[in-house]
């Protein structure tokens, strides 16, 4: 009775959370609504990226079948600190890179992986949101039901292996970049090995750990960067 209890609590707690991560979501797409109304060019979220996010509601209501642990159960230093640092490890070193070792002409306007600020926070907040969603929470979340249900269980530690692998691979091989061999060596890396971390911290630390080691990344590579674009560069 007690572990059916803790389990209902968790339910609702994931929920509530999931939907605050929403509430998020559905002010960027005011905000933006606002923001184009007055004439501003940026990249705007629909309601109806609000309705696809709805869709891994499920997958929330299982993690713990799934043997993952609630997204408030690990130690604050796993669930925040190490991948709010990893994250923003991964984002200097993008930025210096391609910001700077890449790019001699100085800039005339935001590049297309920059928006305007303050916007940037909610814009890149969201898609944060939605590329941990759809990246880890729904294809691993579903991997480790497998092996809890294959063998009763016996295989869990690999199908989560193959998972985090199969899934780190996604987003470099989607985002192969054009350029020298080196660069394009640097970006699958880079890349693979920022993915394969946020699986591993899905696993030890939740679904709130992989999300905030994604958000430190953004929060060097698409909004301090865009800032400093923004207000130095432009304003030159």
């Amino acid at each position: 009775m007690y572990k059916l209890t803790e389990l209902t609590a968790q339910r609702k707690q994931h929920l509530l959370l999931y939907g605050l991560l929403l509430l998020w979501c559905s002010l960027t797409v005011l905000y933006g609504a606002q923001l184009a109304a007055d004439g501003l060019s940026i990249r705007q979220w629909q309601w109806a990226n609000i309705a696809w996010l709805l869709l891994p509601v499920p997958l929330v209501w299982l993690q713990a079948q799934a043997g993952l642990p609630g997204w408030l159960q690990a130690p604050l230093r796993l669930r925040l600190w190490w991948p709010l640092l990893i994250g923003i490890g991964f984002g200097l070193l993008d930025v210096w890179i391609v910001g700077f070792v890449l790019r001699s002409e100085p800039y005339t306007s935001l590049p297309p992986f920059l928006q305007p600020f303050p916007y940037s926070i909610f814009l890149y907040g969201s898609g944060a949101i939605e590329i941990e969603l759809f990246y880890r929470l729904v294809p691993l979340t579903i991997f480790m039901l497998l092996g809890a249900l294959a063998a009763r269980g016996r295989y869990a530690s690999w199908f989560f292996w193959a998972g985090a692998v199969l899934i780190a691979l996604r987003e470099p091989l989607e985002q192969w970049p054009d350029g020298a061999t080196w660069f394009v060596a640097y970006a699958f890396v880079s890349g693979f090995g920022m993915n394969f971390l946020q699986a591993i911290f899905f696993r030890r630390a939740g679904f709130l750990a992989s999300l905030t080691l994604r958000m430190g990344h953004y929060l060097c590579w698409h909004i301090l960067f865009g800032i400093w674009v923004q207000y130095v560069m432009l304003a030159a």
